[in-house]
């Protein structure tokens, strides 16, 4: 059976400077084109003639050659990474364009261009850049030049709702405002930050620490029958440090949360607070006592049977725990003593 030949090998494909005889052709980036290529592209310019990849006949070409780079020419010639010929070859008529910070006049009519290309792209209509706007992006830096200009453009063309555009608006767009883009932070700087953040970080833990002690001081003194009077007035240093503000002479202004919450229980609720024992709640408070969480549960279980006279399913009911993982914990702790049916 005869196989197809491939469609690569029956077509033929049409080269750049084939296709652009007669007329110009742009070549973006000159400056980074690899040594083999550069000789290549020295041949055309100085012969006219090209030969296609699989062919030993030459062809002529007649084109205008339009070369751009951003890169240094001079260091890339001393370095050899670019050859000295093809450089000359190229550089009949030079055009050197000043980077965009130095031609501030020209930012603004560049952003107005690429805000209208985009509002026909995406049909809504033109931004409008008010006065802070325009002296923002002349004094902005533009590491990435026009780049940099049309995407700020573009991004604010599709994400802003306004189409009067700020300073504020357009400072979101820009990197640390111009002075040096995120991936241009220096490694010791970046750590040096951290190491800070750490630090503030623990400075926030040490002092809710110390405030969850202080609530609990505050806390204790309201159970043991205080009157919020009294309480205030005991501890008023503890509740400005709370809440943050000052409260002398402003008891009507403090939080109804800490005001109503000793006083919004029922009376039955009052005398069952009353009856407890007011070691757990003193325990909690005394921080040089290392208790293990088992002392803790044996402690917590205790009190709860004591509560309960020794029944299994109002204590398992006020622990949270079924009825099943508190016999088995009694059994465990050895509490039989305690327990009732």
């Amino acid at each position: 059976m005869k196989k197809e030949p491939s469609q690569g090998a029956t077509q033929t494909r049409l080269g750049y400077f084939e296709v652009a005889d007669g007329g110009t052709i742009f070549l973006d980036e000159v400056g980074e084109l690899p040594l083999p290529t550069q000789v290549r592209l020295l041949r055309v310019l100085e012969t006219g003639e090209f030969i296609k990849v699989g062919s030993s006949n030459a062809q002529k070409t007649n084109v205008r050659i339009v070369a751009a780079t951003n890169v240094n020419m001079m260091e890339a010639l001393q370095k050899g990474k670019f050859r000295e010929d093809l450089y000359y070859r190229l550089s009949t008529v030079e055009i050197t364009l000043p980077p965009l910070r130095e031609r501030k006049e020209d930012v603004v009519l560049l952003f107005r261009k690429f805000a209208s290309d985009f509002a026909q792209k995406y049909q809504m209509p033109t931004l409008k850049l008010d006065e802070h706007a325009q002296a923002l992006l002349k004094e902005y830096r533009w590491n990435g030049n026009i780049r940099q200009l049309r995407n700020v453009a573009e991004q604010l063309s599709v994400l802003e709702k306004e189409r009067n555009i700020n300073a504020a608006m357009i400072r979101m767009y820009l990197p640390d405002n111009g002075s040096k883009t995120p991936a241009l932070m220096g490694k010791k700087e970046s750590e040096s930050d951290f190491s800070s953040e750490r630090e503030i970080l623990y400075k926030v833990l040490f002092d809710m620490k110390n405030d969850l002690n202080d609530l609990k001081k505050l806390t204790l003194d309201l159970m043991n029958h205080e009157t919020a009077e009294v309480a205030q007035e005991k501890n008023k240093g503890l509740i400005d440090k709370i809440y943050g503000k000052e409260t002398e002479g402003k008891e009507e202004e403090m939080s109804p949360s800490y005001k109503a919450l000793p006083f919004q229980a029922e009376t039955s609720e009052i005398s069952q607070v009353e009856t407890m024992d007011k070691y757990s709640y003193a325990e909690t408070i005394e921080e040089e006592e290392p208790l293990s969480l088992q002392a803790k549960e044996i402690e917590m279980i205790k009190q709860a049977l004591i509560r309960s006279n020794g029944k299994r399913k109002l204590a398992s009911k006020e622990l949270g725990i079924s009825e099943r993982t508190l016999y088995r914990k009694i059994k465990q702790y050895d509490l039989n003593d305690l327990e009732k049916e």
